[in-house]
Formats: C-alpha cells, structure tokens, sequence
C-alpha cells in the first residue's frame, strides 16, 4: 500500500497521545519501555545500544525507512513475531502517516 501524505502536527498529538509513554525521540533521550526512536530513519532494527530487545528484534534485520514502519506500525506483533511491542497498532493509514511524517521531524 502506498504511504499517504502524512501530517507532522497530527502526528505529534498521535505520538504523544499513544507512544510517548514507551518512546522518547530527542538525541541522547532515555528508552524507556521502548528504546529511544532517535536516528530511527535508516537504522536497523534491535540496534539501540543499552536496551534489552528481543531476539525476534535483534533477529528481524529490519531496516527502518518509511514503508517499513507504515507496515510495522499498522500490527507490530504481525510484523515482527515475538516482539515485546505491547502497542496493537495503528489500524488507520492516515494514521500511520502522520506518526511517520512527525518522527521524520522529531527524530532527525
């Protein structure tokens, strides 16, 4: 499925609304539940030093660029078996994009 244009703003209020209890997003942030999703574009899957991954995400060798996260985002568990991901997903397209257009901005 192609990615729809996403909106940054709409985004934000998604990420802070249903991943910033997990994830943080500034340089140097602290992980969390979740590892820090700074420098996220480009990076492989199961790479954020210090945090404790999963094998099936240390394993999975995704790279993470915007398809790969609009698929992931959309049922984590689906995408990645044997994740410790809790989140369910993000079942709406648009979003998914707006979360991908937001950590675009934040994480870069």
């Amino acid at each position: 499925m192609a990615i729809p244009a996403g909106n940054a703003e709409a985004g934000a209020k998604l990420f802070k609304t249903r991943c910033a209890t997990c994830h943080t997003v500034e340089k140097g942030g602290a992980s969390k539940t979740g590892p820090n999703l700074y420098g996220l574009f480009g990076r492989t899957s199961g790479t954020v030093e210090g945090y404790s991954y999963t094998a099936a995400n240390k394993n999975a060798g995704v790279h993470w660029e915007e398809q790969t996260l609009f698929d992931y985002l959309e049922n984590p568990k689906k995408y990645i078996p044997g994740t410790k991901m809790a989140f369910a997903g993000f079942k709406k397209a648009e979003d998914r994009a707006n979360v991908i257009a937001y950590l675009k901005e934040a994480t870069a």
